[in-house]
């Protein structure tokens, strides 16, 4: 079996003097990762690699699979450890671990070589012939090509020897926490979850805000956004849900404005909360699942109004995304199935027959004062009596 795994990473490599900050945030990252496997195992950074190292029996797929949801890993490479460098040593462990992966089949190659130990008796280029060599009388139907090989062959001298011949696509992006903190706005619909995925592969630690709407949105609407957070968490890393009572602001929003305008009305209240809890919770920015000209209340006009009551910026990172463009994501991270559950959140609750599609600011914030007898105070009671659920997968 094989014991260890070579972590790879791309836009790490890019950045300069500070690249060991994120180096040691993406070696936090796997360890996180590897807490939800059976077995124990050493991590460690080394020269621009990552190496995990199995120190007890492991599930295989259950590693790769975790470390496959690590945002900064391109790949995941199985690697043979050889302790002894004795070339004829390291090639003879790596025709062994090269039949166990490849099987009988013919195939061809070319070997890559990496020398971190210049003490070495031989050379990269003296390693590449010399193991191509030694490949070819081991492997019936192996054949070099140096041009496009069907199987890279990658022995690394360190320390220690490192073989291995298979790469697996990791996720991407950047180890999550080096990118500050952003407040999701995070429903039961399909989008936000996906906004959510987005901007944790851009490295940005995630907390969650929902607005539940009793009696019109059940405990099962509740569950449903709890069960969503937890699925991004599983990428994001652990995310704590703030659930904000909205029924009074929303009963009273219906009662004092114009019906056609109590999505953008609703929808502004909910991005001052959000700012708010943000600002408290030392959030640097909002994001949401907004899609241009999906609804009413995407529009650009929609989404210049809603933006207006805001100080922080506000990520919409499937902006000019099709619905099926949104959709694909949904189903590559396992938010889909949930977000369709037929348990209706509270935009959709008290959503108008005929909403503006293209509300005048003036008019929306002169509908508004309305509300200036009341909302503070619901404001304020709807912050400090909110719920905080810590969700982890």
């Amino acid at each position: 079996m094989v014991k260890a795994f070579l972590i790879k990473y791309s836009e790490i490599g890019i950045k300069g003097k500070n690249r060991y900050m994120f180096e040691d945030a993406l070696r936090d990252r796997v360890k996180e990762k590897l807490e939800k496997c059976e077995g124990e195992f050493l991590v460690e950074r080394e020269n621009g690699r990552i190496y995990v190292e199995a120190k007890s029996e492991y599930d295989f797929e259950e590693v790769v699979g975790q470390l496959s949801k690590c945002f900064g890993i391109a790949h995941i490479c199985p690697v043979v450890l050889v302790e002894d460098k004795t070339f004829e040593i390291v090639c003879k462990e790596l025709v062994d671990h090269m039949k166990e992966e490849l099987g009988d089949r013919e195939f061809t190659f070319k070997v890559f070589a990496k020398r971190s130990d210049k003490n070495y008796v031989m050379t990269s280029p003296e390693i590449c012939r010399e193991a191509g060599a030694y490949i070819i009388d081991h492997i019936p139907g192996a054949k070099v090509d140096v041009h496009h090989p069907e199987v890279s062959v990658n022995i690394e001298i360190r320390h220690r020897a490192y073989v291995y011949v298979s790469s697996i696509k990791g996720p991407g992006g950047m180890p999550v926490g080096t990118s500050g903190k952003a407040m999701l706005l995070l429903s039961g619909g399909i989008d936000s979850p996906v906004a959510g995925y987005m901007m944790a592969k851009r490295g940005v630690r995630i907390e969650a805000v929902y607005f539940h709407a009793p009696p019109y949105t059940s405990e099962r609407a509740k569950q449903k956004v709890v069960d969503l957070a937890e699925l991004v968490s599983d990428y994001a890393g652990e995310i704590r849900l703030h659930v904000v009572n909205f029924t009074d602001i929303q009963m009273y929003i219906y009662d004092k404005c114009p019906h056609d305008e109590l999505t953008i009305i609703m929808r502004r209240y909910m991005m001052k909360i959000a700012e708010h809890i943000a600002g408290e919770t030392d959030c640097m920015s909002l994001i949401t699942g907004e899609s241009v000209g999906q609804v009413a209340s995407q529009t650009m006009q929609s989404l210049v109004a809603t933006n207006a009551v805001c100080r922080m910026p506000v990520f919409r990172p499937v902006i000019a995304f099709d619905k099926q463009d949104i959709i694909d994501i949904a189903e590559k991270i396992n938010t889909f199935e949930t977000s369709i559950l037929p348990y209706e959140d509270c935009c959709t609750t008290f959503v108008a027959k005929h909403p503006v599609t293209k509300p005048d600011l003036y008019k929306i914030e002169k509908s508004e004062r309305n509300l200036e007898e009341k909302i503070d105070e619901m404001f304020e009671k709807a912050v400090s009596e909110r719920e905080i659920i810590s969700v982890k997968m």
